[in-house]
């Protein structure tokens, strides 16, 4: 559906973002897919998504499987500054998956969240791990 864009920011390696991108696609919508460990993130993007989703920059690191302890990045006192410079170096940093549409942004953990920002929804889910959703 064209007239109901939706973006999706994605890491093909990780369920949660899988289940949000087929979720999507089960309500009839052929999301645009972006897969940010290959583009990378820009500075004014993820200041954007992070405002758009009413999230801190702290808020939007993931902590498993990056460098984020390893940087320092985990302290309540780290600056946007760096945060922003090391998220823009190793986009792995950034949490998955956000989810871009007309009714908002929001990082879609759980999957499920991503319902809130659809318009029409599917009549129900399977997860990758056998949960059924019905919305």
């Amino acid at each position: 559906m064209s007239d109901f864009p939706i973006t999706i920011f994605h890491n093909p390696a990780c369920g949660t973002s899988r289940n949000v991108v087929a979720m999507v696609e089960a309500a009839g919508y052929a999301p645009r897919v972006v897969e940010y460990l290959n583009v990378g993130w820009t500075r004014e993007q993820l200041v954007d998504l992070s405002a758009r989703a009413g999230l801190s920059l702290h808020d939007l690191i993931r902590e498993k499987g990056t460098p984020a302890q390893a940087l320092g990045l985990l302290a309540a006192d780290v600056s946007d500054e760096r945060i922003l410079e090391a998220m823009t170096a190793h986009p792995i940093l950034v949490n998955r998956p956000i989810v871009v549409t007309p009714r908002g942004v929001a990082l879609c953990r759980p999957s499920e969240a991503v319902l809130d920002l659809l318009e029409q929804r599917p009549s129900s889910f399977t997860k990758e791990d056998g949960e059924v959703v019905i919305p």
